[in-house]
């Protein structure tokens, strides 16, 4: 199993002593990736889980720059709160002065509010719509491609676009989300699937949806990725997380490896940067090596 570390740019223990004490500590353990969380504009309601967030893209061009080893993702940015085209340009540029090293991970977004507050109210009707044509849009331009481009939101007739992803036009692109449209999204556009939240049984209906799609629309099945909460000993949060023992938390990562999925983008819930980082040197060296004795 490769894993990764969602950064802790959300919530108001969010700093950047957290996010560079994440970071470190991931590459310090050899983990592929680092990914940050996406919010703008939420409603109060909502400020205990996003209401302080360091932006999702500019948080990895810092990160980048000082850990010039660790692959970069966002989980999820919300394309359709965005322009598309100026979020070419952002991921194409980190991608180029990375040297390579972006995954753009995109959803539709669930805060019809968080739409109004930032002026595009009517988006949220026609998100899905608007992500899978900027989908087909980006490929376009990260291609190179100077012809014109026609879709239902973007037409673009006249145009020059640089720099180009260091990855080109096969920048990684990873669909998160749990909808079956979703689903199929993954299936017919992207490069991978990216739940969160989500534990192995749930996750074994998904994968026969995506990979209908990917048949159906003569693609290769998208690699499989999951974020999850890592939580050592017993609790009694809701939602699905890797709990428990570290025996517990291995059978967990095993049972995610065995429907195919090759990345684990781990949460550790921890204010404190110090115990953020004794969290995930512990899931290195408790949890992570009972996974390898039972794949060997």
């Amino acid at each position: 199993m490769d894993y990764g570390l969602c950064l802790p740019n959300v919530r108001d223990s969010a700093s950047p002593e957290g996010i560079e004490a994440a970071a470190d500590v991931a590459e310090r353990l050899g983990w592929s990736t680092v990914w940050t969380t996406d919010h703008v504009l939420i409603d109060r309601g909502d400020a205990d889980e996003y209401g302080r967030v360091y932006e999702a893209i500019l948080t990895l061009a810092w990160v980048g720059a000082r850990h010039p080893r660790i692959r970069l993702g966002t989980s999820v940015i919300v394309v359709p709160q965005r322009n598309a085209v100026l979020l070419a340009k952002e991921l194409a540029t980190l991608d180029s002065l990375s040297g390579g090293r972006v995954i753009a991970g995109v959803g539709v977004g669930w805060s019809e509010q968080e739409f109004a507050n930032l002026g595009i109210a009517e988006r949220f009707h026609v998100r899905g719509a608007y992500l899978e044509e900027t989908i087909r849009l980006w490929r376009h331009l990260w291609s190179g491609s100077t012809d014109p481009f026609r879709g239902h939101f973007h037409a673009i007739e006249d145009f020059t676009f640089g720099p180009l992803p260091a990855q080109g036009a096969n920048l990684p692109i990873v669909v998160g989300g749990r909808a079956e449209r979703v689903l199929r999204r993954a299936g017919e556009l992207a490069d991978g699937y990216h739940s969160s939240q989500t534990g192995p049984a749930t996750y074994a209906e998904r994968v026969p949806v995506i990979r209908s799609a990917a048949e159906a629309a003569g693609r290769p099945m998208p690699w499989l990725s999951a974020r999850v909460r890592v939580q050592f000993g017993t609790t009694t949060d809701a939602g699905y997380a890797l709990r428990g023992s570290p025996d517990e938390m291995a059978t967990g990562v095993r049972a995610f490896a065995a429907l195919g999925v090759t990345h684990l983008a781990l949460w550790f819930e921890a204010a404190d940067p110090a115990e953020l980082v004794s969290r995930a040197d512990q899931f290195a060296h408790e949890v992570a090596p009972l996974v390898e004795v039972a794949d060997t």
